[in-house]
């Protein structure tokens, strides 16, 4: 009975400790989320400036972007600044969520974790990337066609931060398919051999993704497609990677990091103890 009542307080302090910890990496990861705004405030025209370059350089002479309401470009610097503060804070967030989460990791599961978060990043990164110099300028042409004698193309500053935005999201969602396939082959939702052999069936699925993310032109349907499936392969080869990986450290783990029930077993034999 005296062991239950230790395991029982011993568990709601354990879980108070976490909300604590908790409360306290949050608050840390919003005070650099703050920090990052103050400082990408000043330079918020320069900013926006940078990411309008690709429309400016295709839209017909005498089009030029505008608002329609006194606070837009205001707002929208203010909106584009918060952005900005959290890619320059991401660091800080990352470890922040990277130090409480770790302590409940055993040591092979931390092994893989991090490399997968940080490969996850540098994808998205590279997806924003990639849209910003392959696909905007081809996009933006597109659209900008439609400009004629009785058309005359004036985008709103905030319609084109949310456009800009959106495609930047889909796109670095999209970069996200080798993390995608190596969690699924990990927790066992498909099998190595089964994604080998559907690789008919990943190409229709990512030209059927390309479409719907891409602009409406074929070209950037294509510059989507053949990277996306290039990505399905890479995440291929990472599974099995991971896979052979797995099996090394399977063997060469103690039974009680990889069975959670002989965990258990350890520690109530350890209250025991005390």
């Amino acid at each position: 009975m005296a062991s239950a009542d230790k395991l029982s307080g011993s568990a709601e302090n354990t879980f108070i400790g976490h909300l604590l910890e908790l409360r306290r990496r949050v608050l840390f990861a919003v005070i650099a989320l703050f920090v990052g705004f103050l400082v990408s405030y000043p330079f918020a025209q320069q900013i926006y400036g940078i990411l309008a370059q690709p429309l400016i350089s295709v839209l017909p002479k005498g089009s030029h972007l505008i608002y329609t309401s006194l606070p837009e470009v205001f707002l929208t610097y203010v909106q584009l600044s918060l952005i900005s503060g959290f890619i320059l804070a991401l660091p800080v967030i990352l470890y922040q969520f990277w130090a409480f989460v770790a302590p409940g990791l055993y040591t092979h599961e931390r092994r893989v974790f991090f490399p997968i978060l940080f490969t996850s990043l540098a994808l998205f990164v590279a997806g924003i990337v990639f849209a910003y110099f392959v696909v905007f300028p081809n996009a933006f042409r597109f659209f900008a066609s439609f400009s004629g004698n009785d058309i005359t193309a004036m985008p709103k500053v905030s319609n084109y931060l949310a456009l800009i935005v959106k495609f930047s999201l889909a796109f670095g969602l999209a970069f996200q398919i080798p993390i995608l396939v190596v969690v699924l082959v990990q927790i066992g939702v498909l099998q190595l051999d089964t994604l080998r052999r559907g690789r008919r069936y990943a190409f229709l699925v990512c030209a059927i993704a390309a479409a719907i993310l891409s602009p409406p032109d074929v070209m950037s349907m294509v510059l989507l497609m053949i990277p996306m499936y290039m990505l399905f392969e890479m995440g291929l080869l990472f599974s099995a990677y991971f896979e052979r990986r797995r099996k090394r450290m399977a063997d060469s783990v103690p039974a009680e990091e990889t069975d959670p029930e002989r965990a258990m077993d350890a520690a109530e034999d350890s209250f025991r103890d005390d």
